[in-house]
């Protein structure tokens, strides 16, 4: 079969050579519409012509003037006006896409909903029964309009990795430097990366010291100090100094080249939720026509048969699940949830393991000053933290960011008398002009190349800190080591009530991390969680979560950065934090919390199984009015009109007990 890239093409192509035969512009369209026939079957010119007709936006305008069209059969308007009855407007402009489904699918030898509903309506033609075929097409088309609505989803997030890959590289050959294509590197070139620019490949530092922001890969909420030897990522930004490096991991095989496959990959797993109507169509369209020919046969009245095929039809069947959905979305609407599609709460209500990120989703994603410790007489805690702030406001390090505005915070006053420089991987070193005190402010190496010994007694008063996972910045004096400062990042305040609420609902937790261990499980101790997993990279996260799918479970995923793309779409429901979160993982996530509010997910999970157990009450519901009509149609007790309005009471039903999931609180769940 051609696809609608060849048709345009064609189009094209014809186009144009009708402009090179200097034939005027308005005959084009004329010569393109006949060579579209010439080239293709006539089945194919359909197929592209009910594609169109299929847009929502169509479909929303075609239920819309159907609907007003079966009010004025009803009421018996415009009879002076048309020569028809208003009702052969539905039937043309619902009926007939439906009629085009029946045979494209019976032509594929698949039996759906629409075969039985395309007889139905031929029959109401055939017995001049036009405001009940007109009634039966509505009432689809709307069911087949609130699916369409609930299952569009946004595609965009693999354009947004593709958007931030280097594209270019600082080549150096024989003392040359020059500027090259990211994807001409290859494995042993050696290259130079300034500060502020992203790393083009993955490799290894030959030369220099930096701090890397990798976040994008880690989901590490601090930058982090990297030398000589050590393994650089494609993607990551170079925040502080210059450095060489050689090439590892090129093209296809970088960090970031995989990650976006890796995207890809699990996308193309991703499958749209199976109609039920079309699950129950292979059962119900044989004994539908059965019944009716069976009930034709043995009374000899066409209409009883005919009413037989009207009431069968499940369009409160269709609606059952639909109208759940668009009612149970537009509550989790009312609460900052936004929820991609109704295959999602399906999914959801059958969740056994929910799998959290840490920084950003259980934490802030923003580091903030812990520990002020002075270790000497000579000053107070608070005189340390404006000793420090004064050197640091030299700085644009986050961490430096972070110790300046608490000493602020404070309102602590800060020296503008002490000269600095910022020594990238190390930290920054000041010097103070009224006495010339030399201040040194950072890691062990910079007190190590600056002669400054750290005691076992200054150690073993940050070793909480360490062990917490917290950063700690050393603050020394003219070479004699005068307190320290701790950061890390904030718990969120939700986070605990969280993962008691969600272990009420008997799921498995994970914390999954790029984070370091000891910061994650300070993390996971804090709110509950006991299996911890660290130091992963992205693809280390879609494995494990692909792991626990393996063993039988179903998984959801919260995170929300770039870096929890993969495992996003690899799980079975992925949830995103819609404030906090990058857009890659927005666009990845099947649920997004547009307020970053964690605390909502107990409630997301509660409303699915809810949903779920409106939509089977529904269910049956619909399938209880229909055989009961079916009785009545073939004791002859109702004519087609009538059994349209029953089932067509069937179907309002099954709308308002949907409804009601519009009305449930989060307070209530």
């Amino acid at each position: 079969m051609a696809t609608q890239d060849n048709f345009d093409e064609n189009l094209s192509c014809c186009s144009i050579k009708e402009n090179k035969t200097g034939e005027s512009s308005d005959y084009a369209p004329a010569c393109c519409s006949c060579r579209a026939v010439e080239t293709k079957s006539p089945e194919t010119a359909w197929e592209h012509f009910w594609a169109a007709l299929s847009s929502i936006y169509v479909q929303l305008t075609f239920t819309a003037i159907s609907g007003a069209a079966l009010v004025a059969s009803f009421f018996g308007l415009l009879e002076s006006v048309l020569p028809f009855d208003p009702a052969w407007i539905a039937i043309v402009l619902s009926g007939t896409p439906l009629l085009w489904e029946a045979i494209v699918e019976l032509a594929r030898r698949h039996i759906t909903a629409e075969v039985l509903v395309s007889t139905a309506i031929l029959a109401t033609i055939y017995t001049q029964d036009y405001f009940a075929g007109g009634e039966v097409a509505f009432i689809m088309m709307l069911g087949h309009l609130l699916e369409n609505w609930t299952v569009r989803r946004a595609r965009a997030g693999i354009e947004k990795l593709i958007q931030i890959t280097p594209q270019t590289a600082r080549k150096i050959t024989e003392n040359t430097e020059s500027t090259v294509p990211a994807s001409e590197v290859a494995v042993g070139d050696v290259l130079r990366v300034l500060p502020g620019e992203a790393i083009p490949v993955d490799g290894r530092i030959l030369s220099g010291n930096t701090t890397i922001d990798q976040q994008l890969l880690t989901g590490e909420p601090l930058p982090v100090d990297k030398t000589v030897g050590e393994e650089v990522f494609a993607g990551t930004i170079n925040r502080f100094g210059t450095f060489t490096m050689q090439a590892t991991q090129v093209g296809g095989d970088s960090s970031l080249a995989r990650m976006i496959r890796l995207v890809q990959e699990a996308e193309a797993k991703k499958a749209p939720m199976e109609r039920i109507a079309d699950r129950w169509a292979a059962i119900l369209v044989p004994i539908a026509i059965l019944t009716a020919i069976i009930v034709g046969l043995v009374t000899g009245e066409l209409m009883r048969a005919v009413t037989i095929l009207v009431v069968f039809c499940p369009c409160s069947l269709v609606l059952a699940t639909p109208t759940a959905i668009v009612a149970a979305i537009g509550n989790a609407a009312r609460y900052g949830i936004l929820i991609r599609s109704g295959e999602v709460l399906e999914v959801l209500g059958k969740i056994t393991t929910i799998a959290f990120d840490k920084t950003g989703t259980l934490t802030l994603g923003q580091p903030v000053l812990g520990t002020v410790r002075s270790l000497t007489d000579e000053r107070s805690d608070d005189e340390l933290l404006g000793l420090a702030a004064s050197v640091e406001q030299h700085s644009e390090h986050p961490l430096s960011r972070c110790i300046v505005d608490a000493a602020r915070e404070k309102q602590l006053t800060l020296s503008n008398e002490i000269e600095a420089e910022v020594l990238p991987g190390r930290g920054i070193q000041g010097l103070r002009k009224s006495d010339s005190r030399q201040i040194l402010i950072g890691n062990e190496k910079l007190l190590a190349e600056n002669g400054v010994t750290l005691t076992e007694s200054a150690k073993s008063a940050a070793v909480e800190n360490f062990h917490r996972g917290e950063t700690v910045v050393w603050v020394a004096v003219d070479s004699a080591v005068c307190g320290f400062l701790s950061l890390a990042d904030s718990v969120r305040s939700s986070a605990p009530e969280t993962v008691r609420r969600l272990r009420e609902e008997r799921m498995d937790l994970l914390l999954l991390t790029g984070d370091n261990e000891q910061a994650s499980k300070s993390v996971a101790e804090k709110v509950g969680l006991t299996s911890v997993d660290a130091n992963l990279l992205p693809e280390d996260k879609q494995r494990l979560v692909a792991e626990q799918q393996k063993s039988g479970k179903r998984l959801a995923m919260i995170g929300d950065g770039i870096n929890d793309a993969p495992a996003l779409k690899t799980a079975d429901i992925g949830i995103a934090m819609g404030k906090v979160g990058s857009d890659l993982a927005i666009e990845a996530a099947d649920i997004v919390l547009i307020g970053d509010d964690i605390s909502r997910v107990p409630f997301l999970v509660r409303l699915s199984k809810k949903t779920i157990r409106t939509i089977l009450t529904n269910i049956t519901l619909s399938m209880s009015i229909n055989f009961a009509a079916v009785a009545l149609a073939a004791a002859g007790i109702i004519n087609p009109v009538v059994g349209a309005l029953v089932h067509n009471a069937g179907s309002l039903l099954v709308i308002f007990n949907a409804s009601l999931l519009l009305g449930v609180r989060w307070e209530k769940l």
